[in-house]
């Protein structure tokens, strides 16, 4: 992986005094990761996403597990919604404390022999301006299987994160931990969103850093690993490449995003606007590939029938057997 720096300035897409306070500009061989500017909704954002629709991205997956590539299928639901100070959830309407946020929903089911996996992790991203950019407002996580379920919840404040899991592994829950997050932390499951620019800037073309690195909730899980915080080296290509995908061939730009001593993830994102994820693949042998996008207000489309709609996102019709 080329790690060469060059001059790498972090901008905050807002106009407002805090891109004079947090705007930073550092050039060097290897730059310490600066206090990261503020996510916000970038120019354009509304026009695109104001809609009330959600964006819906199927995607064929490839998941290690047990030492052997297993297949399987994952959406990411990507939408706007209004949440709440007190509660960080979902407002009702008719709160004093609302702020917008943008919210990935990444269902991710596979299947291992008899039973199978279904997981399902939940990002939201404040749009005003108000927290760093490489961290969620809000992060809950459940994975279930045929051995039992668990549920992660994890809070972000100023200088320190909140932690609830609750796991049926022994030794793995946690009612209410707190973790210290370094100055331009990155969370992994904010990786979504923010190589396609919807919260903001991270790098620009051809910038590389490294960055305190928390790692997914997923992977955590799955190998029965604490909440640490490690590093990682996050790079954007220059160049646009294409890239086939059973969706068809894009012009993308590539992120790479190498983990100290652990996995390297290639990302590959559509160079023009909505500038949506085409799919991603890691040196472990995960990789997600676009099969088809649409954006609906899904939630309409519970009706007997809906389920032909799967079409569109690429992904087989699930059919189930008649009652006798």
């Amino acid at each position: 992986m080329d790690l060469s720096l060059s001059c790498i300035r972090w901008t905050s897409p807002q106009t407002v005094l805090g891109v004079l306070l947090l705007g930073l500009t550092g050039c060097g061989s290897q730059a310490a990761a600066p206090t990261a500017p503020l996510a916000a909704a970038p120019p354009g954002f509304w026009d695109h996403w104001g809609d009330g629709r959600a964006e819906l991205a199927g995607y064929t997956l490839t998941q290690p597990r047990y030492g052997q590539h297993r297949r399987g299928e994952t959406v990411l639901i990507t939408v706007t919604e209004d949440f709440t100070a007190r509660g960080r959830v979902k407002s009702s309407g008719a709160h004093g404390d609302e702020y917008p946020v943008l919210k990935l929903n990444e269902a991710r089911d596979f299947q291992t022999g008899l039973y199978d996996y279904n997981v399902m992790t939940s990002v939201f991203a404040r749009l005003d301006g108000v927290e760093p950019l490489g961290l969620p407002h809000k992060l809950t996580f459940s994975m279930q299987e045929w051995c039992g379920h668990v549920y992660e919840e994890i809070r972000p404040h100023p200088e320190r994160l909140s932690q609830m899991t609750y796991s049926y592994f022994d030794g793995e829950s946690v009612a209410a931990a707190r973790h210290e997050v370094p100055a331009g932390a990155v969370v992994a499951d904010m990786l979504p969103l923010l190589v396609r620019g919807l919260t903001g800037e991270l790098l620009g073309p051809g910038e590389t850093r490294a960055v305190p690195w928390l790692e997914s909730a997923t992977d955590r899980r799955l190998h029965h690993r604490p909440l640490t915080w490690g590093e990682a080296t996050i790079r954007r290509g220059e160049s646009p490449e294409t890239k086939t995908v059973p969706a068809g061939t894009f012009t993308v730009e590539t992120w790479t995003v190498s983990i100290e001593g652990g996995v390297t993830t290639t990302w590959w994102v559509e160079s023009d606007a909505p500038r949506r994820l085409v799919g991603w693949e890691r040196s472990d042998g995960e990789q997600a590939l676009l099969t088809g996008v649409t954006r609906r207000a899904y939630w309409k489309d519970a009706a007997e029938g809906g389920e032909a709609l799967r079409q569109e996102l690429g992904l087989p019709q699930r059919a189930w057997p008649e009652q006798p």
